[in-house]
């Protein structure tokens, strides 16, 4: 997954959301870490409290870091 920066702010509701797996508790945290050094934020979407990570991308399209099971 590429995470970059565009110059359009988000306007709508997302068409597609992503939810990316992970095989471990230790593979969720690193795989998170890594996504927010490429410049995705923690993102609240009423989620409450979770098991798993929602994060957004620089242009505001979230996705979510899912537990494994």
């Amino acid at each position: 997954m590429d995470i970059f920066s565009v110059p359009d702010r988000k306007t709508v509701k997302n068409r597609v959301h992503v939810d990316l797996a992970t095989t471990s508790a230790t593979h969720q945290t690193e795989l998170v870490a890594r996504l927010q050094d490429l410049g995705a934020t923690p993102a609240d979407v009423g989620q409450g409290d979770v098991p798993w990570t929602v994060l957004a991308g620089p242009e505001g399209n979230g996705f979510c870091v899912l537990t494994p099971g």
